[in-house]
């Protein structure tokens, strides 16, 4: 005998209350294989539950094309970063920036490597110390470093950060929009196994082939082992 399987997919979810609440318009009210409660149960859950897998689906779109904007900002400030310390780190070398000066920076006056810049936390803390740190240092009579200059720096830094606030907001949609849907998919669940245990109730004392015929129709999903047969009208 074939057995059958819970749909695991939102889509199967889906196929199967519609399936389930089609059947409004086939029988009767008194011919239904599922109790009129469970079925008007599952109509308002159908709807509930395609608002939020197509909210989900919204949200998870538009964080994924905003991300490809956000890593060309964060790739561009990065560069910036890394290229002003590493010309603040020849200026240093060649005598034109005091080696002390360079804990204006929050960095290390003898050690003249670039600094983790990894995650966007490190270049939001890095770069609020060099824009923080050459004002600073100006103030104490230093000539301004070039190419790039620390307005440059701070133009892409800024662009950014907003980026990236802008993208925390998209994932916290996301994730908010997820949570809403996991727990709809228990609710899912838990009415679908109801409705199919009640529909294969009622139809039981039918031979194999008719009630397997009337379960599928309810959107039961059934499945054949190895060498199993299937009717010639399944």
């Amino acid at each position: 005998m074939p057995y059958r399987r819970l749909p695991n997919t939102d889509t199967a979810r889906i196929a199967a209350l519609e399936k389930a609440v089609s059947m409004e318009h086939v029988y009767g009210v008194n011919e239904q294989a599922a109790s009129y409660k469970t079925l008007n149960e599952a109509r308002v859950l159908l709807r509930r539950f395609k608002n939020a897998v197509e909210q989900f689906r919204f949200c998870y779109t538009s964080q994924a094309e905003a991300n490809r904007q956000y890593q060309t900002h964060l790739k561009t400030a990065r560069l910036y970063i890394s290229h002003f310390i590493q010309v603040l780190n020849l200026a240093v070398v060649r005598n034109e920036v005091r080696k002390e000066h360079k804990l204006f920076y929050g960095l290390e006056p003898d050690d003249f490597t670039v600094p983790e810049l990894t995650s966007e936390k490190h270049i939001i803390v890095w770069g609020e110390r060099l824009i923080d740190g050459e004002r600073e240092r100006l103030s104490h009579g230093g000539a301004p470093i070039y190419n790039p200059t620390i307005a440059k720096v701070k133009v892409h830094y800024d662009i950014f950060k907003d980026a990236y606030g802008e993208q925390q907001n998209y994932k916290l949609n996301t994730t908010r929009a997820q949570s809403g849907l996991d727990a709809l998919r228990s609710e899912v669940d838990s009415l679908i196994l109801d409705l199919w245990n009640q529909v294969e109730a009622y139809y039981a004392t039918l031979p194999p082939d008719i009630r397997i015929s009337r379960c599928q129709a309810y959107g039961i999903i059934y499945y054949y082992r190895s060498g199993e047969k299937k009717p010639e009208n399944d």
